[in-house]
């Protein structure tokens, strides 16, 4: 990393913090700012240090750690704040309420350390932590519902180009392959993306996957019955 990056660290269990904190200050180009101990405690230390990177558990007293994001994602001054979501238990019900809510993407608990740390230099580029086969499985598991068109405004101020691209990205598609499939260049279909972004104002990639769904402009898998 080529500039420090700031991270504050939410987690009601101590242990958890100890071993994040050990782990990122022994880590050249890391800087953590600071501990809360659940999510009303980091969003007033989010306000107070304003970190690149904030590491956020789920479930929390006082505040969850999705209610958190929420106030963090709603707060002008904290735009350039990425929220990276912690989970025990993989791909749950709370992940998609979390990238609802702002988040820039999730991590387990149990995650390597160079893939916590490679994590935490991708979303402190403003790049969202969904990788092709996350987005696919997340998405197809539990945003199987008919979408909100009431919570998700803005899909006519999108081109006919720009629809294509979110509905690609929304599948799961990198840059490269939306490029392939609409057989454009990859700096084309990158810039398609920025401009769906920036008519949606979505944070990040993220935001912009949670959108398709939403509107309908994609549908999701739904679950076999059991």
């Amino acid at each position: 990393m080529s500039e420090v990056v700031r991270v504050a660290l939410v987690d009601d269990q101590a242990l958890m913090r100890a071993g994040f904190r050990a782990l990122l200050d022994a880590e050249e180009g890391v800087e953590v700012v600071g501990e809360a101990a659940d999510g009303e405690q980091g969003v007033a230390l989010v306000r107070a240090r304003v970190p690149d990177v904030a590491l956020m558990d789920v479930q929390m007293p006082v505040m969850s750690g999705i209610e958190a994001t929420r106030h963090i994602a709603a707060d002008p001054a904290l735009a350039a704040v990425r929220v990276v979501i912690l989970t025990n238990y993989g791909l749950d019900e709370y992940v998609f309420e979390a990238l609802r809510a702002g988040a820039s993407g999730f991590l387990l608990k149990d995650t390597e350390p160079a893939d916590l740390l490679q994590a935490i230099e991708v979303v402190a580029r403003g790049e969202a932590l969904l990788s092709p086969s996350v987005t696919r499985t997340l998405i197809g598991e539990f945003v199987a519902r008919p979408p909100d068109r009431a919570t998700a405004p803005g899909l006519d101020r999108l081109t006919r180009r720009e629809r294509e691209v979110t509905a690609l990205a929304a599948r799961g598609l990198s840059n490269e392959e939306i490029a392939a499939h609409m057989v454009i260049s990859p700096l084309t279909a990158k810039t398609h993306v920025s401009r769906a972004m920036t008519k949606l104002a979505a944070r990040d990639r993220a935001q912009l996957v949670v959108f398709a769904y939403e509107s309908g402009l994609v549908e999701a898998r739904r679950r076999p019955a059991p």
